[in-house]
C-alpha cells in the first residue's frame, strides 16, 4: 500500500516525568493513541512542538521506538532529524529510519545563519538526500531559523527522487503559494499553520502539520474532511474555531501553551524542559477560555 502524504498530521509534544524530568513512556504513548483515534494522518516525533532542541540523541530513540510500537502501517511516522551539521542531520535520518521513522522533516541549519546562502543550503539538502535511508520533508519556520527556505531553492529541491514534500510554518501565503509551484504527484506541501489550513487547502495544499491539531484534532480533521467533500462553507466554520487556538495557544504561547491545552483537554501536556518556562496563573486561564470557547475543554 502507497500512502498519500496529506490530511492533518500532528507534532507530538515530548511528555516528561514531573519529578525527575526524564522521558515519561505512559502518557507519551496514550496520547498518541488518542492522536490517531482522533484521526490524525500520522504523527512527527521530535519536532519543534517536542521540544526537539532540548533532547538528547538517546530521547530520540526512546520516542522512535515508542512511536513504532503504537502507529499502524496506514499512518504516518515522521522523525525531526534537522541539526547544525549536514554530518549529524545524515546520522539522525539514518539513526531514526533505523527505528521505523517513514520520513524525515529536516529544518535548514541556521546558528551560522549568514552563511547559509541558497548554494550551501542546497548542497546540505542534496547531501542529506542523497544519503537518508527515509524519504525527507523540507521544513521552513522562519519564526525559529529567522530566514525562510527560497522558492526557487525548493523548486530545485523537489526535482531531488528523495526529497518528497515541505512543510511550511511561515504563515505566510504568498510564501506558500511559491512552493506550492513546486507541488507535483511526488512532492507534497503541507502548511504548518493552523490559522491558514483553510486558505492553503483552497491554494492546493494537502495538508498539515500542526500543533493545534494535538488538542483540537476534531476541529482541524472536520477542515480537511469537509473541504475535500466540498463542503466549504462546513469547512470554513471549523476554521474560524480553529483560528484562536492556534494564534493565541500556538502562535503566542509556544510549547507551554500546547502543553497545557493538552493537560485540559483530558490528554497529557506536562511539564516543559528547561530553560522553557511552564504556563501559569492567568496564562493556563486564558487558554481554558480560549478551549471553553471552541467546546473543546474538559476543565469547566
Amino acid at each position: 500500500m502507497t500512502k498519500v502524504l496529506g490530511g492533518v498530521m500532528g507534532p507530538v509534544v515530548t511528555t516528561f516525568d514531573e519529578t525527575t524530568g526524564d522521558l515519561a513512556a505512559v502518557p507519551f504513548r496514550a496520547n498518541i493513541r488518542a492522536h490517531l483515534d482522533a484521526g490524525l494522518a500520522g504523527v512527527v516525533v521530535a519536532g519543534s512542538t517536542g521540544e526537539a532542541a532540548l533532547l538528547e540523541e538517546h530521547e530520540r530513540h526512546r520516542l522512535l521506538e515508542w512511536a513504532r510500537a503504537i502507529v499502524p502501517d496506514d499512518r504516518w511516522l515522521i522523525a525531526g532529524v534537522g541539526a547544525e551539521s549536514t554530518r549529524l542531520t545524515i546520522r539522525r535520518a539514518r539513526e531514526a529510519a533505523e527505528r521505523g521513522a517513514e520520513a524525515a522533516l529536516v529544518v535548514a541549519p541556521h546558528y551560522y545563519g549568514a552563511q547559509m546562502t541558497p548554494e550551501a543550503l542546497a548542497a546540505h539538502f542534496r547531501q542529506v538526500a542523497d544519503e537518508s535511508p527515509v524519504p525527507i520533508i523540507l521544513y521552513n519556520i522562519p519564526k525559529y531559523t529567522h530566514f525562510p527556505l527560497a522558492a526557487g531553492l525548493v523548486r530545485e529541491l523537489a526535482t531531488h527522487g528523495n526529497v518528497v514534500g515541505i512543510k511550511d510554518s511561515s504563515g505566510d501565503l504568498t510564501q506558500l503559494g511559491g512552493y506550492l509551484d513546486a507541488q507535483t504527484e511526488r512532492f507534497t506541501v503541507l502548511t504548518g499553520s493552523g490559522a491558514g489550513l483553510y486558505s492553503a487547502l483552497e491554494m492546493g495544499a494537502r495538508g498539515g502539520i500542526l500543533a493545534v491539531g494535538l488538542f483540537a484534532a476534531p476541529v482541524a480533521v472536520s477542515i480537511c474532511r469537509t473541504f475535500a467533500s466540498g463542503d466549504t462553507a462546513a469547512a470554513g466554520r471549523a476554521q474560524e474555531r480553529l483560528v484562536p487556538l492556534a494564534r493565541s495557544v500556538v502562535g503566542e504561547l509556544g510549547v507551554a501553551g500546547v502543553k497545557a491545552a493538552l493537560d485540559l483537554v483530558g490528554l497529557t501536556g506536562g511539564p516543559v524542559r528547561a530553560p522553557l518556562l511552564p504556563l501559569r496563573g492567568p496564562g493556563r486561564e486564558r487558554v481554558a477560555e480560549l478551549l471553553r470557547t471552541a467546546g473543546l475543554s474538559r476543565a469547566a
